[in-house]
């Protein structure tokens, strides 16, 4: 089995900041999750998020990282690798992003520099799996070179599509 470096965990972009879970930043993703419908999470809960992401990364070498706009400081969602459907050799981009700030640029330049970190790790190929009915965030994985594989039926989520992309 290759051994992989860890990603870096402090991405910069021209408008943004990328770097690990604070536990300041658990009511910013108690708002990011609210935001899908499901209710609020517990302050606790939002902690044990937090700490899994900081596991991950002890663990499997990449993680979530929040994404903060680099002028007004404030957390604007998140990005990083998940293994989720995925192996830890060929890992899932992730990413989820307030509504606020939707339609401006900010997933396909998060996930670009999560693109470059993934990488340097030595990794050959990612994974992203994504709702047929997320045409936005299936013409970012487009702009970023994603192409899809094949479709699965799941219970829970429906019809989800499987894209892959090569790296470098």
């Amino acid at each position: 089995m290759p051994t992989y470096a860890p990603m870096a965990v402090e991405l910069e972009t021209e408008r943004l900041r990328l770097q690990p879970w604070a536990e300041s930043d658990a009511d910013d993703l108690r708002a990011l999750i609210a935001e899908r419908g499901d209710g609020t999470p517990a302050v606790e809960r939002a902690r044990e998020i937090i700490a899994a992401q900081h596991a991950a990364m002890a663990t499997a070498g990449f993680t979530l990282l929040p994404i903060r706009r680099r002028v007004e400081g404030d957390v604007i969602g998140y990005c990083g690798l998940i293994v989720g459907r995925a192996t830890v050799e060929e890992p899932e981009i992730a990413y989820e992003l307030f509504r606020r700030v939707h339609g401006r640029g900010y997933a396909t330049e998060a996930a670009g520099a999560v693109l470059a970190a993934a990488t340097a790790t030595g990794r050959t190929r990612l994974w992203s799996t994504v709702g047929s009915w997320n045409t936005a965030s299936l013409r970012v994985l487009e702009k970023l070179g994603f192409e899809r594989d094949h479709v699965s039926i799941e219970e829970r989520a429906g019809e989800v599509v499987w894209l892959t992309r090569p790296l470098p």
